[in-house]
This record gives C-alpha cells, structure tokens and sequence, in this order.
C-alpha cells in the first residue's frame, strides 16, 4: 500500500471520528442529563440503609417494595428509665415479646437470649428488647427482679413496660408478632416464640428461606442444645447468632 493511500485512509477514519463527536455525543450527555441513563450499585432494591461500608448478604423485610422499619416506640424499662427505638440506633439487637409470669415458653425464650448476650458480651453495639405484653403485673420492680434471677447483665438490653394497647399494637402491626389475651390458656396470655433481628439503621433484617425469601423471623423457644424439638422442628439460635455477628459487620 502507499504512502498516499494510508494518508487518505487515517483522513477517512479521522472524518468518521468527527462526524461522530458531532452527532451522537450531545444526544448521549442529553440522555445522561435527562436521566434516562441511571447507574445503580445498591445489594437491595428500593432500599436506603444508609450505610455506606459493608452490607451483609441477609434480606430486607419489604413491604410494598419499602424496607420495613421498627416503629416508633417509647416504654419504661426494668431500672424506671424511659427507652425509646432512638435508644437503640447504631445497635444490633432482637426483639422479643414476653411476660414474667409466663409458665410455658418465655422461660425458654430467654435462657436462649441469655446464651446469645453471653455470646457477643464483649460488643457494646449489641443489645436486646424484651416488650412484656402484661404490662398491668409486669411493673419497673417485677421487671428488675426477672432480669437479675435471670442474668441479664447487657446495659442495651431493656424489659420494658406501659400501656398494653400500645404494646399490643407494636408486637401485632409493628413487628407482625402475635400477641394476646386468653384466659383459656395457662397463664392467660398468648404470644408467638419467634424473634426479629434489627440491624443498626433500624431495619428488619433475616436470611433467606428455601425459596429465597426472607425468613423474617427466628424460632426462640428451642435451644443449641436441644437441636430439635418433639414435632422435629428445628433450632434456630446458631443460625441468629451467625447472622447477628453479619450485622454487627455492617457500617
């Protein structure tokens, strides 16, 4: 080839360059401006952690397609100090509903809780919220003596008490955990064994089920020990400790 032939050859793709830059760059930026190009990184759709580090790989509970968030809330605890869900922000911690009298599985419930303090002790961004849902017998004083025959010794984990339809309200529509009267049970209350995990932005947070959706909530009447109960069912407190320890990672 000559040397003429490769001078017309780099003129031609240099014209095509131009031409290029002329026509379809602007029309580009304009897209860009538009916003009909977006760049998106976030691990879970239409939800804003925000955190900027570290995300785990556990699920949102999504309602609606917005990442669910523990209610507002505002009780008295076991030493009279008034706790409120703002108490427990930058905090990994599980939520449980209960009563000091109750003779079937809150006994369970939270020698397993107690297991999991004991696990993440040396973690001030850990903690625990106990909501008794018979508030009328479970005073400040009552409270205060179920936590030391049990020894709850973490400073971020609150028993807390107040008026019962507003603890009904948060164990039922906050956290979709049930929670009742029945005077034809022993005890005469009645309430779910399951626990929910919040991460430090608030947020309700749980691995994936078989079926790749979020499990929401942790079995917390059958211990480590046990492995399973008499219908088969199995434990599920390693798998909450593995997945507190994921978010206690989280930024």
């Amino acid at each position: 080839m000559s040397t003429k032939k490769t001078n017309y050859s780099y003129i031609g793709i240099a014209f095509i360059l131009l031409v290029f830059g002329i026509i379809f760059v602007p029309r580009i930026i304009d897209r860009i401006k538009g916003n009909d190009i977006t760049r998106s990184e976030s691990r879970s759709k239409n939800v804003s952690t925000d955190a900027e580090g570290f995300v785990s790989d556990l699920l949102f509970l999504e309602i609606n397609g917005v990442a669910k968030k523990v209610p507002q809330f505002s009780f008295v605890n076991q030493d009279g100090k008034l706790i409120t869900n703002k108490d427990y922000e930058g905090k990994v911690y599980v939520v449980e509903f209960f009563f000091t009298t109750c003779p079937t599985i809150c006994p369970r419930m939270n020698k397993n809780l107690v297991q999991i303090q004991n696990t993440f002790s040396e973690f001030e961004d850990f903690g625990v919220a106990s909501f008794t849902i018979n508030p009328k017998y479970d005073t400040q004083e009552i409270l205060k003596v179920y936590a030391k025959n049990y020894g709850i010794t973490n400073p971020n984990w609150h028993l807390m008490t107040g008026d019962q339809e507003t603890i009904y309200a948060l164990a039922n529509i906050g956290f979709n955990i049930y929670a009742g009267e029945n005077p034809n049970v022993d005890g005469g209350f009645e309430h779910s064994g399951n626990f929910a995990l919040i991460d430090k932005n608030g947020f309700i947070r749980s691995r994936k089920d078989n079926f790749g959706n979020p499990k929401i909530f942790y079995k917390g009447i059958i211990s480590e020990e046990e492995k399973e109960d008499e219908d088969g069912e199995t434990e599920e407190i390693s798998m909450l400790k593995e997945d507190i320890a994921k978010l206690l990672k989280e930024d």
